[in-house]
């Protein structure tokens, strides 16, 4: 019933920018506690930022001061800036947190991902 649709990866050089996209169909995402997440080949799923339906913002380390995670009701963005190699990988889409997390297991919702490649 609840779709998450990706969009905004693509391929780009270090120190270059991005904005991902996250739609989703039936409900508000200003309302939905929301989050980002990327996975590189042979790697786990790491949480990028979480937002939760106040506006509270959590980060991890290894992008804050470089990504900036928004949402209003009718999605939520990732503006990916500075990009290095390292922030390659398959970038996910979640909904469904009761508060902003950075682990997979808080999010009920996924969308397919959208690949982001820093060269």
């Amino acid at each position: 019933h609840v779709q998450l649709v990706e969009s905004g990866g693509g391929s780009v050089q270090a120190g270059g920018s991005l904005t991902l996209s996250c739609v989703a169909s039936g409900w508000s995402m200003k309302t939905q506690c929301m989050g980002w997440f990327r996975q590189a080949p042979g790697k786990e799923r790491e949480g990028v930022g979480a937002i939760d339906s106040d506006g509270q913002i959590v980060y991890a380390d290894s992008v804050k001061g470089r990504f900036t995670l928004s949402k209003d009701n009718t999605k939520v963005a990732l503006d990916l800036d500075k990009l290095r190699p390292e922030d390659s990988g398959m970038y996910y889409c979640a909904a469904g947190c009761w508060a902003p997390a950075l682990t997979p297991r808080a999010f009920t919702v996924w969308g397919q991902g959208t690949q982001v490649t820093v060269s």
